[in-house]
């Protein structure tokens, strides 16, 4: 039966796009491998560890901004567009990593952030010197109010107004993050030729897909209306909190700029576009970005906010994408999000439920990124304020687990310096409980959860109704999740402290945790073959 299995997933994979169903590596390159001592990771770091990302078995490697950038927001504000930052290295690095990534399999996915640029950019400085110049309008400007105030209430992601005033123009300019990160105006044609530029720059150069960042905020209301007060009651500890985003993001028409986008890489051949979409409408978004001739897929941080992993949040994520919908992607953790193991997994079970969500992880519909580190099962650090880096941890500290915590650097080694991340002092702090966790204790480890990992991906490659069959939920309660894929293949997770009963449907395929007949223990989970 495994031949026949596997004989059916590669015929499959003839005819399905190599993105579908696949599973995808990020790499913050800052903190992934250092390759020159100076602390901080770099292209030549990532190239050379490369042969361990391919042997995890994942079909893709996203790397999040390498570009030039002052690094206020370590990357995100990106100072030229087509050019790689020196302390990550030169182009002709990059083309040494793609050229082996390439080689070993692996598809090259690169972030690509069309939203907002850095304030050093070239365009913004000839747009910022005076009103009349060729770029004047490649940003968002605007006059202050009568009594000096900003042109409308929007507030920053980051805390406090997105508005600066800048005293060369005499008008106030838009920043949906940092005052660093002035947004761009997409609703102007040239910029978007020009960003359309950048796109066919990487392109050209034998990338194989886009992470578009922040895309649902690339366009705003060009009437500048007050956002209204959000009603609902929750959580806030930014000024961003207090307003419903109904004006400063998520116009209408950014969906034909990614149909424009679109048009220009299916000149290319099989690439993937896949955007990040956060904010209170964020499926309706992902929906309308994903429809057939715009992108290829969307992610949300419906998982990656989430306080606990439960049956009903996997039910209902599942059910808000139909078959007839555009194709999701899924991530539990990345390099916004506070780790998931130290989010969700408490007490005497977080090394199994470690398991078991790296398990979940591989058997969701869509396409699913693992984030560096996760395939360690790494914990969170606790940053202190003083060594803290993550310019919006700084502003909300101590009221949310900071971005820093979760971008710390990958330990490579137990016994090395620095975990073998770098011969000079890092960037960022090690975690004190990672040296156990290091790539050298876990590799070849039978019962690891590097191991265990592989052993995920390895089944969801194998199983094509695992990649792209349709996801039926069968069962769900406080503690039970259970679910079909392509009508073959039966998942049953126990997300619960408790032991539960559960009824078999056929051949085993894999476990994890005490599965003992129809008892499944604490956080465990088996997948089966339905006969």
């Amino acid at each position: 039966m495994l031949a026949e299995e596997v004989s059916a997933a590669q015929a499959s994979a003839t005819m399905q796009p190599w993105w579908k169903g696949a599973s995808i590596y990020q790499i913050y390159p800052r903190s992934f491998a250092d390759s020159n001592g100076d602390g901080i990771g770099d292209l030549p770091g990532i190239t050379a560890k490369l042969d361990y990302v391919a042997s995890l078995g994942v079909d893709a490697v996203w790397l999040s901004p390498f570009f030039t950038s002052p690094m206020r927001d370590f990357g995100y504000d990106v100072a030229d567009y087509c050019a790689v930052d020196p302390v990550f290295g030169t182009l002709e690095d990059f083309d040494e990593l793609l050229a082996k990534a390439h080689a070993l399999g692996l598809k090259v996915i690169i972030d690509q952030v069309y939203s907002h640029s850095s304030d050093q950019h070239a365009w913004f400085q000839e747009s910022r010197s005076n009103r009349d110049n060729p770029k004047a309008d490649w940003y968002v400007w605007a006059d202050a109010r009568t009594d000096g105030s900003p042109p409308s209430n929007w507030q920053s992601v980051f805390g406090g107004p997105s508005w600066t005033w800048d005293g060369r123009r005499g008008q106030y300019y838009l920043h949906n993050f940092l005052p660093g990160q002035p947004d761009l105006n997409l609703h102007n044609a040239e910029v978007q030729e020009a960003i359309l530029s950048v796109a066919r720059f990487w392109l050209d150069r034998g990338v194989d897909g886009f992470r578009l960042d922040a895309i649902n905020f690339a366009m705003h209301d060009p009437d500048l209306r007050n956002n209204p007060p959000e009603p609902k009651p929750g959580k806030r500890t930014r000024s961003f909190d207090f307003q419903q985003h109904l004006y400063n993001q998520s116009h209408p028409d950014i969906v034909k700029f990614l149909e424009r986008l679109r048009a220009l890489i299916d000149g290319y051949g099989d690439r993937f576009t896949v955007a990040e979409v956060g904010g209170d409408h964020a499926l309706s978004e992902m929906l309308a970005f994903t429809e057939r001739g715009r992108l290829n897929s969307a992610y949300s941080f419906a998982f990656l906010y989430a306080e606990m992993l439960t049956p009903d949040l996997v039910a209902q994520v599942a059910r808000d994408w139909p078959e007839s919908a555009g194709w999701p992607t899924w991530a539990f953790e990345n390099h916004d999000a506070p780790r998931a193991i130290s989010r969700w997994a408490h007490g005497p079970h977080a090394d199994q439920l470690a398991r078991t969500k790296i398990l979940l992880l591989a058997t969701l519909r869509g396409s699913v990124i693992v984030y560096q580190g996760e395939e360690l099962g790494l914990p969170q650090v606790d940053v202190p304020f003083d060594q803290l880096q993550d310019p919006e941890a700084i502003a909300n500290w101590p009221h949310t687990l900071s971005r820093d915590g979760a971008r710390t650097p990958m330990p490579w080694a137990a016994a090395a310096a620095n975990l073998g991340f770098t011969t000079g002092t890092p960037w960022l702090p090690l975690g004190e409980e990672h040296g156990a966790l290091a790539v050298d204790q876990q590799r070849g480890c039978a019962g690891s959860i590097l191991e265990f990992t592989r052993e995920c991906l390895a089944l969801r490659n194998r199983l094509e109704a695992l990649r792209t069959g349709a996801m039926e939920i069968r069962r769900t309660d406080d503690a039970m999740l259970v679910f079909d894929r392509g009508g073959r293949i039966r998942c049953t997770f126990n997300l619960s402290k408790d032991a539960q009963t559960f009824a078999r449907s056929g051949r085993e395929l894999m476990s994890t945790g005490q599965v003992d007949g129809s008892s499944i223990g604490p956080y465990g989970a088996v997948i089966e073959e339905i006969s």
